[in-house]
């Protein structure tokens, strides 16, 4: 672990300098991306500056939440393609190489022009599942046709479990709003797995609860691997109706976004031990 100085201007302005040599040493910057997220993605890409101007030999930024990854596309005329430019910033800053956790598009990875390490939480999350419900009729659920692949990934997880997915409008004009309609497939008397990479404010999974329960659904677990719980998320998702809502510490999840069905996983005994002469993380 290198020492390092950060503080802030009076203005927001960032000041980042190492308080020790870096020349020659492979560099891992852990950066974690809550709110404001802005300000954690221009440290990190401050830090990889500092790093490339010091002379480090390599540059690998860790970004266990991939920042602006929900604009991966042009939905309209004269939309940016937020994703992109975050990994060409990366890029521009000095970062040879990315380490990052489920993103929300595996095309992000082609948007880095270097090597992207993609890690899944999948496993971690389906062990839990499979260890504390293997007595239970479950059936994985998607919480849009979109994400039906990966939710085919967790079926086969969980030992070839049925699948069943939320049918949803979403209006590209209204951020973080979400119509759910209807549920395809049989969820009647079954515990089912509701599966997402992120949950922010929580609408869209707190509607699909409803539509579950409306169908007949036992008991409903939410799993998803980044827990932003934006508000009103705690109060939605505690209020749901879902038995256990399940996601990493990807993100830090701090006592004023907890309630009692949350269950918090963490990905370190997953993650890789990288053989380093330096490992910085951000305040």
């Amino acid at each position: 672990m290198t020492a390092q100085t950060a503080r802030d201007f009076a203005n927001g302005e960032i000041f980042v300098r190492f308080d020790e040599s870096v020349r020659g040493c492979d560099a891992f910057v852990l950066q974690s991306h809550p709110a404001p997220l802005n300000t954690w993605l221009m440290e990190q890409l401050l830090m990889i500056d500092a790093l490339k101007r010091g002379s480090a030999k390599r540059i690998t930024a860790i970004l266990p939440f991939y920042p602006y990854a929900r604009q991966d596309k042009k939905h309209r005329g004269r939309e940016p393609i937020s994703a992109r430019l975050v990994a060409d910033l990366l890029k521009t800053a000095g970062a040879n190489r990315i380490l990052t956790v489920d993103l929300h598009t595996d095309q992000i990875q082609g948007f880095f022009d270097g090597p992207v390490d993609h890690m899944r939480a999948q496993k971690l999350l389906t062990g839990y599942i499979a260890e504390n419900y293997s007595d239970h009729d479950m059936v994985v659920v998607s919480p849009d046709s979109g994400r039906v692949r990966v939710a085919e990934k967790w079926a086969d997880s969980l030992g070839g479990v049925p699948l069943a997915f939320i049918h949803k409008t979403r209006d590209p004009l209204v951020p973080n709003q979400v119509v759910s309609n209807r549920v395809v497939g049989d969820v009647k008397g079954k515990t089912c797995v509701l599966t997402d990479d992120m949950i922010d404010t929580g609408g869209t999974i707190a509607g699909a609860v409803k539509l579950l329960k409306q169908d007949g659904a036992g008991d409903v677990i939410i799993a998803a691997t980044h827990g932003v719980l934006s508000d009103p998320a705690r109060e939605r998702l505690a209020e749901s109706g879902a038995r256990e809502v399940i996601v990493t510490n990807t993100l830090p999840i701090g006592e004023d976004k907890r309630f009692p069905q949350l269950t918090v996983l963490s990905i370190a005994r997953c993650w890789p031990t990288p053989s380093a002469r330096c490992l910085t993380t951000a305040r």
